[in-house]
């Protein structure tokens, strides 16, 4: 967040947790730039005292409140922080809480992050704007609620989706997420980071395991059911090394600054849940190898960006499929940048800059000219 101080230099505030991650990386990368050190808002004294008050010309940068276990409490209201359930509950709050913050100019736009925090609006958004997505019996203007256990059985044989993810349409960080897969005489399997408990209750696990008794399957998403199911067609993911892979790609001003590909032995490819990072080298040459461009690639990653034109910064979750030919857009993640140690992709204008810097260059440079496709869009396209 910039603060342009009139007769002075520019001015950070960052709103998140003073002792989260992404605000002391964000810090950093204010400090290299010859900056003074972020003023930072803290979520929980925005809960507590109803809002934040900013200058009129002060950019503010919206982070993450999820990684403080005080404020997660209070916007989910569970009083165990490793519960998966009340996303829907952290949702609302966490809108709520964004329509407090007064004054400034946001570079994460309160209506953007309302479509990015609701999966089912942000893969309708994506679908509607020629954004190749899994397909999804849930988003759109034809989107079916889902109930619970039952009514997902239902789509998948109304669809023929004999493996699919079920996510919470509000969750994070694969919390709640299952790649279901069925198998001969209805069998049921499922892959997820949910620990249920003997009392029937949820909790985030950093250990991937799998559920194969419908029963539990089904206790789990009845639990998860009422704050709201998105599910979609399961994309084969193309692999590296034997390992299923995707990529996260930053999208910074309209650029795809930044690129990891994530490596997995079991369906979620999420680094905290044992995913490694796999080599980007061999992953462009595995597309080009396949007869597509590496320029294409970021440009699907650009385009679904670019369908939230007021938001500063985006990590893009993209699907290659088998044979690294085509891809898909799985998600768009409004606090995607917590990639520690990466530096921008050739042609980027990023180079030699991490996810935070990239962010703190942009937001210096300001705004591009009128009419251009995202308000702070700068450079040339990729080669």
């Amino acid at each position: 967040m910039v603060r342009p101080v009139r007769g002075g230099g520019p001015r950070f505030a960052v709103v998140g947790n003073p002792e989260n991650r992404r605000v002391s990386l964000f810090a950093d990368a204010v400090r290299a730039a010859g900056l003074p050190g972020p003023r930072v808002v803290a979520w929980r004294d925005v809960l507590h005292e109803g809002g934040a008050d900013f200058a009129v010309d002060e950019i503010v940068r919206i982070d993450s409140p999820g990684e403080n276990p005080e404020v997660d409490r209070l916007l989910r209201g569970a009083s165990d922080p490793t519960r998966v359930e009340g996303s829907a509950r952290w949702y609302h709050g966490f809108m709520t809480a964004l329509r407090t913050l007064r004054g400034g100019v946001r570079l994460d736009d309160a209506d953007d992050l309302a479509v990015l925090f609701d999966k089912r609006a942000c893969h309708a958004v994506l679908d509607a704007a020629g954004v190749p997505v899994p397909a999804s019996p849930t988003s759109g203007p034809d989107g079916v609620p889902v109930r619970g256990w039952d009514d997902v059985r239902a789509l998948m044989r109304e669809h023929r989706m004999s493996r699919l993810f079920v996510k919470p349409a509000h969750g994070s960080s694969a919390s709640g997420v299952l790649a279901l897969e069925t198998g001969g005489g209805g069998r049921i399997r499922a892959t997820t980071s949910v620990e249920l408990a003997p009392d029937g209750a949820l909790h985030n696990s950093l250990r991937v395991r799998r559920y194969d008794s419908e029963r539990d399957v089904a206790v789990i998403v009845d639990a998860l059911a009422p704050d709201g199911l998105h599910l979609e067609r399961w994309v084969p993911k193309a692999s590296q090394q034997g390992r299923a892979a995707d990529l996260r790609v930053v999208v910074v001003a309209g650029r795809a600054t930044h690129a990891v590909v994530r490596t997995s032995r079991t369906p979620l490819t999420n680094l905290h849940l044992g995913g490694s990072r796999g080599d980007l080298d061999t992953a462009r040459q595995s597309v080009a190898t396949a007869g597509a461009r590496w320029a294409d690639v970021l440009d699907v990653c650009e385009r679904a960006a670019s369908c939230f034109p007021r938001t500063l910064c985006v990590g893009v979750d993209l699907l290659p499929a088998v044979g690294w030919r085509r891809t898909f857009v799985g998600e768009v993640n409004a606090f995607g940048d917590l990639l520690p140690r990466l530096t921008g992709l050739p042609g980027s204008g990023a180079e030699g800059l991490d996810t935070y810097a990239a962010q703190v260059a942009a937001a210096l440079r300001g705004p591009a000219r009128p009419g251009s496709l995202h308000p702070y869009r700068t450079g040339t396209p990729h080669a």
